[in-house]
C-alpha cells in the first residue's frame, strides 16, 4: 500500500459554543451587545469562531421590554451545556428566581466552562449559589441589595468582572466591554480591538478636559475607534496621539503593554480587515480596494495582505468563490 505523502491540514477549532438564557422583559440593548461583538468576531476571522443558541426557562416565544420576539430554541433544562451561558434577565429579575430556575441554573452550571451574569443576571446566579466565593459585579440599582442579600459574594463597583470560571457586567452598555475583554482572552487583544473599532466603541471626545486620565484599556479602544474612523485617509500615529492628549511614546507604550503589538501594526490589520471585508462582499477591482483602504496602490497592499494572511488579494478572493 502506498504511504501518503502529504498529511492533510488540521480541521479549525469547533467554535465557541455560547447558550443565552432570556426571561420576558429582557433588554434589547443587553441581547445586541452580546450577540453583535461575536457576529462582528465571526465575520472579520472569515470562519466561526462563536455560535449561540437562545434559551428559555419555557419554550416557546419571549418578548423584550420593548416587544421585540425572539424565538426559543431549546429550553434551559434540555441544553445539552456549552462553553459559556450568559444568563440575562435585566427587569423583573427577584420574580425570576424562582425554586425551579433557580435549580436549573445549578444543574446546567457543571456542563459550562463559564457562567455569565449580564446586567441583573448576577442577582440569579448569586440565588443559585453560583458566585459564592467570587468577585462580581452588577446594575449599579442592585450593587446594594446584591451584597446585603448575598454576603458569600465580594460585590464590586466596575463595569465588568472576570473571576475564573465566572463573569459579570454592570448593565447593558458595559456588557460590550465584557464580550470584548472575552474574545480578547479567546482569540488575541487585535481581534477585539477590531471588533470594537466596528462599533466606534472607546473613542475618546476630543472636547473632554485633556488633563482627565484615562486607564490604558480604554485609550488602546480609542486610538483603535480613531483608526477604524480614517481608514480610506490614515491620520499619522503623532496626529492619533495629538487627539487623545497625549505623547506618540505613551501610545506606543500602551499599545505594546495591553495588546502586544505597536500602534503601526493596529492601524494595518484594521486596515487589512476592512480590505478583507472589500474583497468578500463586493466585487470592485484590488486597486479601489487599496485606495479605500488607505493604501497608496494596490502593489502596496498586496505585499501587506500576503505578510498577514498568506495569500495575495485576488487568491483571497478566488478562494472565497471556490
Amino acid at each position: 500500500m502506498q504511504k501518503a505523502t502529504k498529511s492533510s491540514a488540521a480541521p479549525p477549532p469547533a467554535p465557541t459554543d455560547i447558550g443565552i438564557l432570556l426571561f420576558p422583559e429582557f433588554s434589547n440593548l443587553c441581547l445586541a451587545n452580546a450577540v453583535e461583538p461575536l457576529r462582528a468576531a465571526n465575520s472579520l476571522a472569515r470562519r466561526p469562531l462563536y455560535r449561540w443558541h437562545f434559551l428559555g426557562v419555557q419554550s416557546g416565544t419571549i418578548h423584550s421590554s420593548s416587544n421585540l420576539p425572539v424565538h426559543i430554541e431549546t429550553r434551559l433544562s434540555a441544553y445539552p451545556g456549552g462553553d459559556i451561558l450568559l444568563v440575562m434577565p435585566s427587569y423583573g429579575h427577584t420574580a425570576h428566581a424562582t425554586p425551579a430556575t433557580l435549580a436549573a441554573l445549578r444543574a446546567c452550571a457543571p456542563r459550562h466552562q463559564m457562567m455569565v451574569g449580564l446586567d441583573t443576571g448576577s442577582w440569579l446566579l448569586g440565588a443559585a449559589g453560583l458566585l459564592d466565593g467570587y468577585k462580581a459585579t452588577s446594575h449599579w440599582d442592585i450593587l446594594g441589595s446584591l451584597a446585603e442579600r448575598f454576603p458569600n459574594i465580594d460585590v464590586v463597583e466596575d463595569r465588568y468582572v472576570i473571576d475564573r470560571n465566572r463573569a459579570s457586567c454592570g448593565g447593558a452598555t458595559t456588557t460590550l466591554d465584557l464580550m470584548l475583554a472575552l474574545i480578547g482572552r479567546a482569540h488575541g487583544a487585535t481581534l477585539a480591538l477590531n471588533v470594537a473599532a466596528l462599533f466606534m466603541h472607546g473613542e475618546r471626545d476630543p472636547r473632554l478636559d485633556p488633563q482627565a486620565r484615562l486607564p490604558d484599556d480604554r485609550i488602546l479602544r480609542a486610538a483603535a475607534a480613531l483608526m477604524r474612523r480614517h481608514i480610506e485617509q490614515p491620520l499619522a500615529l503623532s496626529e492619533i496621539a495629538k487627539r487623545l492628549h497625549m505623547d506618540q511614546r505613551r501610545l506606543q507604550r500602551i499599545c505594546k503593554e495591553k495588546a502586544g503589538t505597536t500602534p503601526a501594526q493596529l492601524y494595518q490589520s484594521i486596515r487589512l480587515a476592512e480590505a478583507q471585508r472589500w474583497l468578500a462582499q463586493s466585487r470592485i477591482s484590488v486597486a479601489e480596494v487599496a485606495y479605500r483602504c488607505g493604501y497608496g496602490d494596490a502593489t502596496a497592499m498586496t505585499r501587506a495582505f500576503r505578510r498577514a494572511v498568506g495569500q495575495s488579494p485576488s487568491q483571497y478572493r478566488r478562494a472565497l468563490a471556490s
